[in-house]
This record gives C-alpha cells, sequence and structure tokens, in this order.
C-alpha cells in the first residue's frame, strides 16, 4: 500500500467476533485514522473504544451519511453476521430508495449476496479494501502454527481436502472439510465450522463415525476466485474446542486466505489439546 493510500481514514464496518477489534487496532497502529460502524446485536460493545456509530441491517442511509460527514471512502467488512432475510432489514430510507435492486441480492448463495453489497457500496463511492491492505499479519503463516508436524497420512489428508475445497468451490458450498484417511467426514455448508465441528463430535459419540483415537484433519481456505475482501474464513479459539471435541489430529488452514483470531490464545489452546495447525500453501 502507498503512503498516500496508508494515510487515509478507514471505516471497518464490524461484524461478531475479535477480528474487528484486531485489526482496527493494527490500522491504528500504523497510523491510519479508524471509524468503526458496529453492526447491533452482532458487533462487541468493545468498538465504542474507537470512534464509532452503531446500524442495523438496513441502515444504510445512516451508514452513507456517517461516512460521507467524515470524508471516509475506505471500508472494510470484518467480522460475522448471520445471512439475513430480506424482511429482518431495517428499512430507512437508503434502503427504500435501493430497495428493487436489495432485493435482487437476495436471489442467490451467500458470494452473490456478498459481492452485490460491495457493488451497491461502490456504486456510492466507497473502496472497498481487504485486511490484507492494513493487517496482513491476521492471515495465517505458511508453516507450523502450533503443535507437531502432521504425519505422511496427515498431509496425504491435507492435500485431499484442499482438491475437495477447490471442486466444490463453484457451488458456493462452504470454506471447510474434514478428511480422515482420504474419507470426507463432513464438508461445511451453511450451519458454519463450529456446527460442522460439532455434527462430526455426534457422530463419533454416537458410534455412526469409528475411528481409533484422535483422527481427521480440519482443512480451511478460501474458495477459488473468493473475492478476498469479503466473507474472509477465519479460525480461532472456538474453533480448536471444536476440533477438540470433534476428536481430531489437528488443522490445516491455507496461508494467506484464512485469518486467525486471538493468534496467541488460539496457539496456546491448540498446544493444550494436543492439536497441531499448520498453514499450507494453497
Amino acid at each position: 500500500m502507498s503512503g498516500v493510500e496508508s494515510a487515509k481514514p478507514l471505516a471497518i464496518l464490524c461484524g461478531g467476533g475479535s477480528l474487528a477489534l484486531e485489526a482496527a487496532r493494527l490500522a491504528r497502529e500504523s497510523g491510519r485514522e479508524v471509524f468503526l460502524i458496529g453492526i447491533v446485536g452482532w458487533a462487541s460493545a468493545e468498538i465504542e473504544a474507537f470512534p464509532h456509530i452503531w446500524v442495523r441491517l438496513g441502515e444504510v442511509g445512516k451508514l452513507f451519511a456517517a461516512l460521507r460527514e467524515r470524508s471516509i471512502a475506505d471500508m472494510a467488512i470484518i467480522g460475522s453476521v448471520r445471512r439475513p432475510e430480506l424482511s429482518d432489514l431495517w428499512l430507512d430510507w437508503g434502503v427504500i430508495k435501493r430497495a428493487r435492486e436489495i432485493a435482487r441480492l437476495f436471489r442467490g448463495g451467500d458470494d452473490g449476496l456478498l459481492n452485490g453489497v460491495a457493488r451497491l457500496l461502490e456504486r456510492e463511492g466507497l473502496r472497498i479494501v481487504s485486511p490484507r491492505d492494513f493487517a496482513p499479519q491476521l492471515f495465517a503463516p505458511v508453516g507450523g502454527i502450533a503443535g507437531r508436524a502432521p504425519n505422511g497420512a496427515e498431509e496425504a489428508d491435507i492435500a485431499f481436502g484442499g482438491a475437495l475445497l477447490g471442486a466444490l468451490s463453484p457451488f458456493d458450498v462452504g470454506q471447510g472439510a474434514v478428511v480422515a484417511n482420504a474419507r470426507v467426514l463432513a464438508v461445511e455448508a451453511a450451519e458454519g465450522t463450529d456446527a460442522m465441528l460439532a455434527r462430526v463430535a455426534q457422530m463419533r459419540a454416537s458410534g455412526r463415525l469409528r475411528l481409533k483415537g484422535r483422527a481427521g484433519v480440519f482443512v480451511k481456505a478460501a474458495k477459488r476466485g473468493q473475492d478476498m475482501r469479503l466473507d474472509l474464513p477465519t479460525v480461532g479459539p472456538a474453533t480448536i474446542a471444536a476440533a477438540t471435541s470433534a476428536e481430531l489430529s489437528g488443522l490445516a488452514i491455507a496461508a494467506g486466505e484464512v485469518l486467525i483470531a486471538e493468534r496467541a490464545a488460539f496457539a496456546s489452546a491448540a498446544e493444550a489439546a494436543g492439536l497441531f495447525v499448520v498453514g499450507w500453501a494453497p
């Protein structure tokens, strides 16, 4: 990023989780003025340590007015938000004026919805930026992150899982899978990572999956061709807890594609649970 770009004020639209706050701190440490937009019901009250506003889903008029008032043109979108229904949106005048266009965005998968939202924002003069532009430290590196190195069979499962996720990418399914001995145990879909791993744990507890000891690798990556500004795959301490309950042997996350929330706590939890975590080059 050029010196001129790095000096521009930055807005961060904050969903759930800690990553938006981590990104804001890194951006501020680099010298950028940061303004946070908290989504009501999702963002943490901790955003109030920064200049901020709160908006409900659908309050686009309020959002645009706040950014124009502060002459902010760069915005990142970070954090989890459950896909809303059209009826969930707060109908301010900004939504009403764009009702037909917004209704069209809800016809299709999550990628189509998010890309459509990004296009709408860009038509209002905003530039949607990736955390890569101002907080690259949040992404998984290549190599060991916690625990031992995976063995040969686990390395094969990582490659298998990566190929599986790549093949599923055109269908906008999910960003994760669990593989053991070249067998697909679970694929992440609309339920999300934690629920998928809970499903694996339940199958093991019920005897539906009969695996000896710790077995299976959770593989996570961005979809091929994914817009790396939106809906980036993320892991954190909760992922480690879910993988531990599922009795997995480790996690493989795509370097440069997967964000790690609370990295120190994440790595410490993995070490304590006896899980390996590696960043693999997609």
